[in-house]
């Protein structure tokens, strides 16, 4: 447990709060891509708590600007997308992507008010799918070239949903190795060949053990921490009957991403961004190492489970997730679907919108939500004494040359896990057809 007062440290992220402060040192999700492809690309984003508005301009440049004009307050969500910019309708003044108001029609002639008249905007760039906006100060950092960012566009797929809790509670539900074994725990086993697209549908690597059933008969993993340049590294280590060892190693990126292995050939890598305190999306980069990805496929079996245009879940809290009792005692551990976003979900929202960690308690297997906190509290820390070389990912190590991370399931002989795991991550890129060797 922790006091009420660390615990809004590391939960709010507003302007000038200490983990909102931390989090604008680096790029953040803003949008998907596909959000723009309209007859008119302009969309509302908040963000950081802060409500802004993003367009693409005539000439295909992305813009993202504070979303009230700066006359009357009025939505520039609405605002007429010409001259390489938005018009608000009230009164006509035009913002460019710069945020600056560059006319107002209805002044005297030979007004130069405008000039003075600058609204709030973030640099952004598309990267495979997804927007990112930098809110931070001075120049944005260079991208990590993650897996995720190498990767060609035919094999990433993107995606996001709406959870309506604090960012760190959604966060380090993906730094948790041990609740796999239970809260994606199914009680029958799918043909993993009907899996494309799903986690845990996939057989563990050396074995022909359905990762469902691996998970749920092996439910004490052995769980250790490496601290990474660009996070930390997690190794959950499953001890077999036949005296083999299932190693899975996921990653936490800085500050509020994870990277864990989906499949042999595909990763996940994702973020969760604060829409505000109360509420995040979860932004997903599905990356394949093998086949370009059927986007048309992964697409359509998430749309099946969210309603646009704010990709909220169809099973939510109002309908109790869809929960059903008969399922729960013949097909799974929760009673609320095949879909295991759902089970994540329920179980963060379930918390609270801000989960009370005053009255929570760690156990061995929370080594990693642990580790995690240190290092968001250390990285407040570094920022408050203007250390932000300190920073993960910031600290010296150019960020352009982190790579990876390493991702992965195996089946390796128990006293040498720790040496025969990565040769299946080397088999994986040796046959990948783009370059992701590390």
């Amino acid at each position: 447990m922790i006091s009420e007062e660390l615990n809004q440290r590391l939960t709010r992220t507003g302007q000038g709060t200490d983990a909102g402060t931390v989090l604008r040192h680096y790029w953040q999700p803003a949008a998907l891509a596909d959000e723009l492809v309209s007859k008119r690309p302009v969309v509302p984003v908040r963000l950081l708590g802060e409500d802004l508005v993003l367009f693409r301009n005539d000439d295909g440049e992305l813009g993202l600007i504070g979303r009230h004009c700066l006359h009357r307050g009025a939505d520039l969500c609405y605002g007429r997308l010409e001259d390489n910019g938005l018009r608000c309708p009230f009164h006509g003044w035009h913002f460019d992507r710069t945020g600056q108001c560059i006319e107002q029609p209805g002044e005297p002639d030979g007004s130069r008010m405008h000039e003075s008249i600058k609204t709030a905007s973030y640099p952004v760039i598309e990267k495979n799918g997804i927007i990112f906006a930098y809110m931070g100060p001075g120049e944005p950092p260079p991208f990590p070239d993650l897996d995720c960012f190498r990767a060609p566009s035919s094999h990433v797929f993107a995606f996001k949903g709406l959870w309506e809790c604090n960012w760190l509670q959604a966060m380090e539900v993906g730094i948790d190795p041990a609740h796999a074994s239970f809260l994606h725990r199914f009680l029958q086993d799918e043909d993993p060949a009907d899996g494309y697209g799903k986690q845990f549908r996939d057989t563990a690597t050396g074995t022909n053990i359905p990762m469902t059933k691996l998970l749920r008969d092996y439910p004490r993993p052995e769980i250790s921490v490496e601290e990474m340049d660009y996070g930390m590294r997690l190794t959950a280590l499953r001890h077999l009957d036949d005296g083999r060892t299932h190693v899975r190693v996921t990653n936490q990126i800085f500050p509020e991403a994870i990277c864990i292995p989906m499949s042999r050939d595909m990763t996940i890598t994702q973020w969760h961004v604060p829409v505000d305190d109360k509420t995040c999306y979860w932004y997903s980069m599905f990356t394949s190492f093998g086949a370009p990805v059927d986007k048309t496929v992964m697409r359509d079996q998430r749309l099946k489970e969210h309603r646009l245009p704010d990709y909220t879940p169809l099973k939510n809290a109002r309908n109790n997730y869809g929960y059903d009792p008969d399922e729960q005692g013949e097909m799974t551990y929760t009673g609320m679907g095949l879909d295991i976003n759902v089970h994540d979900q329920w179980a963060v929202e379930s918390m609270g919108r801000i989960q009370d960690r005053t009255v929570e308690h760690l156990g061995k297997t929370d080594v990693g939500i642990i580790a995690y906190r240190r290092m968001l509290r250390a990285a407040i820390e570094h920022v408050k004494s203007g250390q932000t070389e300190k920073l993960p990912m910031l600290n010296g190590v150019a960020p352009e040359t982190i790579r990876g991370p390493i991702s992965t399931d195996a089946i390796t002989p128990t006293e040498a896990w720790e040496t025969v795991w990565m040769n299946t991550d080397r088999e994986r890129r040796a046959d990948c057809p783009w370059d992701a060797q590390i």
